[in-house]
């Protein structure tokens, strides 16, 4: 039997450890060179090559899925297993990197619940209802630090969503119906208008009033709330757009 001084032994385990972590890295030649520099000396470094950042890797100017992805979706769990989606979209121009301080930048977005307790194709004594009351927007815009503070809220979006449907949509006194076989609250298009000159991010902040059923088919259970979600919008600028 062949005796392995205890420092040959850990020098050919670490052998063994890097030979597994550059076949997971590497290609075979660039396994064979680093095994070259492992014979040359126990103090030999191995240069692991670094992958190429990825898209989602580069930093955006202003942090914004919205943006980035041309829309969103802001979720909120109003109660057990009981889900309330805002997704908004850009409506004009579509392309968000258009979207600049002087120019027209029109967004819609819509509101749904989701109650996972049943299936989605239920009736609707089996569901939880939630009715949407107001629907309130105001915003903040992010400007040069030189002039911070001149418009802090350029977007005000405030209505009651029974005002906004069809006159036969699913309402009460609580407000407009979301779970509905016809849907919840659709706004296919609002426009924020022209921004300070040195705005390079608007954040949008919305506030949704609505009362909530604790269990299917009780009048006596529902419980009002407020829902609030933040949108960050990039504002970029002309000379960007134009590229």
């Amino acid at each position: 039997m062949r005796i392995i001084s205890r420092p040959r032994a850990r020098f050919l385990a670490t052998i063994g450890l890097a030979a597994a972590l550059i076949a997971s890295l590497t290609g075979c030649s660039q396994v064979v060179e680093a095994f070259n520099g492992l014979n040359a000396g126990q103090n030999a470094t191995i240069a692991i090559p670094t992958p190429n950042p990825t898209a989602s890797d580069v930093a955006r100017p202003f942090d914004s899925d919205f943006s980035y992805d041309g829309s969103t979706t802001l979720s909120s769990e109003v109660a057990d297993g009981l889900e309330l989606r805002i997704d908004v979209w850009a409506a004009d121009p579509k392309r968000t990197q258009e979207w600049t301080p002087d120019s027209e930048k029109a967004f819609g977005f819509a509101v749904n619940v989701y109650d996972s307790r049943v299936d989605e194709k239920a009736v609707l004594a089996q569901k939880r209802r939630v009715y949407l009351s107001m629907v309130s927007i105001t915003s903040q815009v992010s400007q040069s630090a030189m002039n911070q503070g001149q418009m802090m809220s350029p977007f005000q979006f405030s209505a009651d969503p029974r005002t906004l449907v069809p006159t036969d949509t699913l309402r009460s006194d609580r407000g407009l119906l979301l779970n509905s076989f016809q849907g919840g609250l659709l706004v296919p298009e609002t426009t924020i208008h022209q921004l300070p000159a040195d705005a390079y991010g608007i954040t949008l902040q919305f506030a949704l009033q609505i009362a909530v059923e604790g269990s299917a088919n009780d009048d006596n259970s529902f419980a009002t709330q407020t829902v609030y979600q933040v949108l960050p919008i990039a504002i970029y600028s002309p000379s960007t757009a134009s590229e």
